[in-house]
C-alpha cells in the first residue's frame, strides 16, 4: 500500500555534534527512500515528506532517540563524544481530517536564507506559520513559490495537530511526538551508533550490526533485515 509520512529529525543533547548527527540521519533516510524508489520531498531544513509502498510500516519503527558515539569533526584531541538526535515519523493528513480555523494562524513571510545566513532569494517566499492556540510553529523555504511553501508548511502543521488530536482522544498528557522522542536524554535511546566499534545497536530488540558507515549512507536494509517482522 502506498503510504505518506512526514519524517522530522532534530538535535538532542550534545550541542553542535547533535545537530550534525541529526543531519546525518535525515540524509540516511532520504537516501534509503530514494534507493527503494520512494518519492522524497523537502518540507524544511529538518523535515521531509516520504511517499512509497509501505513507507509508514517501515519507518514508524525509527521514531525515538538515536545516540551517537564518535569523535566530532571539531575535536582536535580525538576524544569520543556522546550526543543524541531525535526522529519523529508523523502521518500526512488531509484538510478534511484536520480542520484549521484561519483566525488561529499567524503568518510570517520572509526571504529564504542559505548557508551562513545569506539570503538566497531577493523576494520574500519563505513562510512561517504559528498556530496560536497550541503554539506550534512550522516553516518552509525550499520552494521559490510562496504559495507552495505555505502549502508544505500547512501539511506539517496538520500532521502535528493530528497527533495532538490522537493524543487527546487517548487521554494522554503528553503529545505523541513526545512519546516518540522523550526528552532526548542520552539514557532514552532506541538505537546507539558507535563509530569507534563500527556497531549499531537496537536497544529495543538487542540487535547489533556492523557496517555502520554503509548504513548511514542509506543502506538501512542492512539493519532492518535483522529486525523480526512485527
Amino acid at each position: 500500500m502506498i503510504q505518506t509520512v512526514i519524517l522530522e529529525t532534530r538535535a538532542g543533547t550534545g550541542g553542535d555534534e547533535a545537530g550534525l548527527f541529526a543531519a546525518d540521519l535525515q540524509r540516511m533516510y532520504t537516501r534509503f527512500a530514494t534507493q527503494k524508489g520512494w518519492k522524497v520531498g523537502s518540507l524544511g531544513p529538518n523535515v521531509v515528506e516520504i511517499t512509497g509502498e509501505g513507507a509508514s510500516d517501515i519507518l514508524k519503527h525509527e521514531t525515538g532517540v538515536h545516540r551517537v558515539q564518535r569523535v566530532p569533526r571539531t575535536e582536535r584531541a580525538g576524544r569520543i563524544h556522546t550526543s543524541t538526535a531525535t526522529v519523529a515519523v508523523l502521518p500526512k493528513v488531509s484538510p478534511v481530517e484536520v480542520v484549521i480555523n484561519p483566525v488561529d494562524l499567524k503568518f510570517d513571510i520572509y526571504r529564504a536564507g542559505g548557508h551562513g545566513g545569506q539570503n538566497v532569494q531577493k523576494v520574500e517566499t519563505a513562510v512561517r506559520i504559528t498556530h496560536l492556540p497550541t503554539g506550534i510553529v512550522v516553516s518552509c523555504q525550499d520552494e521559490r513559490s510562496q504559495f507552495k511553501n505555505k502549502e508544505k508548511a500547512m501539511d506539517v502543521l496538520r500532521a502535528k495537530l493530528y497527533q495532538m488530536m490522537q493524543e487527546q482522544q487517548a487521554g494522554s498528557v503528553s503529545s505523541l511526538r513526545r512519546q516518540q522522542v522523550g526528552t532526548a536524554e542520552r539514557s532514552e535511546k532506541i538505537r546507539t551508533w558507535n563509530f569507534p566499534q563500527d556497531r549499531v545497536t537496537d536497544h529495543r530488540l538487542g540487535i547489533k550490526s556492523g557496517n555502520l558507515e554503509s548504513i548511514l549512507e542509506g543502506n538501512l536494509d542492512l539493519l532492518l533485515r535483522k529486525i523480526p517482522n512485527k
